[in-house]
């Protein structure tokens, strides 16, 4: 296996501190070399400040989009009106928690959203930084999640109650927490007091069940079907 040897500069006229590459193989001197001219250029690496967050990427990622405000930020254009803070970091009056999306979108193309974040706030800061596609794509996905929202179907859950006459109004008046009146079924009198008769009634009520994880408690009971369609009758 041939072996790779460093050919070493002689070292340079002048004492100790003349010469950056002396007594440094060729290749090591030019990458040195390279090394000290960073400075002098354009960094590759953007430092945000992002509503007192600070957020490191490149240059590259923030110019994916050549109509976005970050790649005009990138380009020093004039007009826009874009403060430093003390460290050299751009100032960004927006929320920095849904600045994250729009940050990682320009970095893979994937829009990924946090379960605690809604897409109408990533949509906000997306039209805001002027990001073409990711508004597009945004206004896509809060489509696809009302038009599943609106397909589930409203259930409720059933209640039957079993009271007297004079409970009625009470009962009735009392009703909280959602519940609503559905249906009166008569069953007669069950108790004789002297000459006067308590007539007995089944009172069905009912109440909006939202994401319930048991299909079976969100249909009405048999029982209840069976009142409502007695008291239809009547």
């Amino acid at each position: 296996m041939a072996e790779n040897h460093c050919e070493l500069l002689p070292p340079a006229p002048g004492g100790l501190g003349a010469g950056l590459g002396a007594g440094l193989c060729r290749r090591c001197s030019a990458g040195l070399g390279a090394l000290a001219q960073r400075p002098g250029g354009v960094s590759k690496w953007v430092r945000l400040n992002v509503g007192g967050t600070y957020f490191l990427t490149t240059r590259q990622t923030l110019c994916r989009d050549p109509k976005s405000f970050l790649y005009r930020l990138c380009q020093a254009d004039p007009d826009l009106d874009s403060d430093k803070d003390e460290t050299g970091a751009y100032l960004i009056d927006r929320d920095p928690t849904y600045f994250g999306p729009v940050l990682n979108y320009l970095r893979h193309g994937k829009l990924v959203i946090n379960k605690d974040l809604a897409e109408e706030g990533v949509l906000e800061e997306a039209e805001f930084y002027n990001i073409t596609s990711l508004i597009k794509l945004v206004k896509d996905k809060i489509r696809e999640r009302d038009s599943k929202t609106s397909q589930v179907p409203v259930k409720h859950v059933y209640r039957v109650l079993q009271c007297q006459e004079e409970e009625l109004t009470q009962m009735v008046s009392t009703m909280s927490d959602g519940w609503k009146f559905e249906q009166l079924v008569s069953i007669g009198s069950s108790y004789n007091y002297g000459s006067e008769d308590q007539a007995e009634f089944l009172c069905v009520v009912s109440k909006e069940l939202h994401n319930s994880p048991y299909g079976t408690a969100s249909e009405p009971s048999e029982k209840a079907k069976i009142l409502q369609e007695r008291g239809s009758r009547m």
